[in-house]
């Protein structure tokens, strides 16, 4: 258990008490400094107190006192390493049945760290605002702004739900006042990503929305969804990857692929413009979302798996590559059937169908510890890879096991259950066998000593959320409190690698651990959210009968909620 001091500081600042670590997981031993896990005499140390005890545990927690009982603050964060935890690696592991007064304890310790999260939050938040207010980005070592989504505000838009689930209100309605006065979408410059202004921005303004009930939020939304809605004029109703949003504006593919759309794109708007049109009143909103999906899952396939670009400028769309990964599509094929109070129950179908496509053709087992992976399929062979942006997979296993139509206890479900298990531990590895606690954009498989190595082309950390989603939406389900001592350790990596002077920096190299000046705007929007709401239990979000979260972690109510 991080038993840290920091965290032991703010529970004695809320009048908490704290009790002995080893009501929180048994010290045996394992990888101890100091063997039998008791209380000991510590050594001189450089500071003027008179130091009692030091306990030193399995997980690397010091926890020092000084003759009244006051934690001090002796040594700097270190990352604890990788292979810790076994016994979550095949996951089987059911942990220890907890007490009352040790739940309370987890409980009062978690609180205290989301207050540091929340202080993290602030730092950011006031960074942005005092340097790069109302621009898409703040960069975090110059200090210097830039407009990548065309001068719409993205970092504080996507943002807003953030700082209302923080209780950061002045904050709040201070960005709402921006949005109210300043919001233009018909200034903005050149062409923007259909998908990324989607899930940021029009995501940021509808939970925004449904959390405060502002009803700025509301017509702001309605303004952008209508400029959107250009990108599904197309012949085959699978909407193009890029769209001008002022008045005249036309819509296109993205260069790259400039034939076709690419399917973690067009089939994670949905969520969005449902909810759009449930607030609005403009049906055609999910209308055409819903059937560039449904015209998609016409093209069948035997597992249930779709390669990620779709030729979209013909009559019928079809398959532009024969590449799989997992991404978004995915994701919200299980999110729209959850959004819709699990009546449509063909989305459901698609998404087991595709679940069960993963578990029997792209999971693997790494050797030698016996990972558990997600690989990539290319022209027909496996690639052994696995993305940071694929560990959202495991949250969604999940969520998916949890609310399966036959029950959590179903074969079905326990194979779900298990697998996103398995890859949350994966994941976790990912950060905790990094020297600087932080994690690669990608990792490769190769079989060797060691399991996996960074990806050679992709050494970069860009602050991304995934792990830290699969954490929360564990913990939120099953309440084990491994997953909070894994975020933390994953938040004190954040913290101490990449804070700079007015925010945070993503890492070119997570070995060099030299900074990048850029801090995209999911940091705020997802990644410290889900790290909050992972020690902090004082809200009402409800994954399994209440809310969504789109894949931009903004919490959105249910269909059947929203009035």
């Amino acid at each position: 258990a991080a038993f840290d001091l920091r965290a032991i500081q703010e529970l004695s600042l809320q009048g908490l008490i704290v009790k002995e670590p080893n009501l929180l997981y048994t010290f045996d031993g394992k990888d101890d400094k100091i063997g039998d896990g008791q209380l000991h005499d510590l050594y001189d140390l450089p500071t003027s107190m008179d130091i009692k005890e030091v306990i030193m545990g399995k997980d690397g927690t010091v926890r020092i006192a000084d003759m009244n009982g006051d934690p001090v603050l002796v040594h700097e964060y270190v990352p604890l390493g990788g292979f810790r935890y076994p016994e979550y690696r095949d996951g089987n592991y059911q942990p220890p049945k907890w007490r009352d007064t040790e739940r309370e304890e987890l409980d009062q310790l978690a609180l205290a760290r989301s207050v540091i999260v929340k202080k993290a939050m602030e730092h950011a938040w006031s960074g942005y605002e005092r340097w790069c207010w109302g621009k898409d980005e703040l960069q975090p070592l110059s200090n210097s702004c830039n407009d990548n989504f065309g001068g719409m505000g993205a970092t504080l838009i996507d943002s807003l739900s953030t700082l209302w689930l923080f209780g950061m209100k002045e904050e709040f309605y201070k960005a709402r006042d921006w949005v109210r006065d300043s919001l233009n979408f018909y200034d903005v410059e050149g062409g923007v990503s259909v998908f990324e202004t989607t899930i940021r921005v029009l995501g940021g303004l509808l939970s925004a929305y449904d959390l405060s009930g502002e009803p700025v939020f509301k017509w702001a939304a309605d303004d952008l969804g209508q400029r959107l809605m250009k990108a599904f004029k197309t012949k085959s109703i699978i909407p193009y990857g890029e769209v001008e949003l002022d008045n005249e504006g036309a819509a296109y593919n993205t260069a790259w692929h400039s034939n076709s759309a690419v399917l973690a794109e067009l089939g994670t708007l949905q969520v969005e413009f449902r909810y759009l049109a449930k607030i609005s009143g403009r049906i055609e909103y999910a209308t055409e979302a819903m059937r560039a999906l449904d015209e998609l899952l016409k093209i069948d396939t035997h597992d249930g798996l779709y390669p990620t670009l779709i030729h979209n400028l013909q009559l019928k769309p079809s398959f532009a590559n024969d590449e799989i990964s997992i991404g978004g599509f995915y994701e919200y094929l299980l999110k729209i059937w959850l959004q819709g109070g699990k009546a449509e129950i063909k989305y459901r179908r698609a998404y087991d169908r595709a679940m069960k496509g993963i578990m029997d053709k792209l999971v693997h087992i790494s050797r030698p510890s016996y990972l558990t992976y997600v690989a990539e399929l290319k022209n027909g062979k496996i690639v052994h890879k696995m993305d940071h942006l694929t560990c959202f997979l495991g949250g969604n296993l999940a969520l998916g096991a949890f609310t399966h139509p036959d029950g959590i206890k179903s074969s079905e479900a326990q194979r779900q259950l298990k697998t996103g298990k398995q890859l949350a531990y994966t994941c976790y590895q990912m950060y905790a066998r990094s020297d600087s606690g932080l994690s690669p954009e990608y990792v490769d498989f190769r079989n060797g000593k060691h399991d996996f190595e960074k990806g050679r082309n992709a050494p970069y950390y860009l602050l991304r959320p995934e792990v830290s989603e699969t954490m929360f939406i564990l913990y939120h389900l099953t309440k084990d409190p491994v997953y909070r001592e894994w975020g933390w350790e994953i938040f004190q990596a954040i913290e101490e690698q990449t804070k700079t002077d007015s925010a945070y920096a993503a890492i070119k190299d997570v070995d060099t651990m030299e900074k990048d000046d850029r801090m995209e705007s999911f940091f705020m929007a997802e990644t410290l959210k889900y790290l909050y709401l992972l020690q902090n239990d004082n809200h009402t979000i409800d994954l399994l009968n209440t809310h969504v979260f789109n894949t931009e972690a903004h919490p959105l109510k249910i269909l059947s909620l929203v009035t």
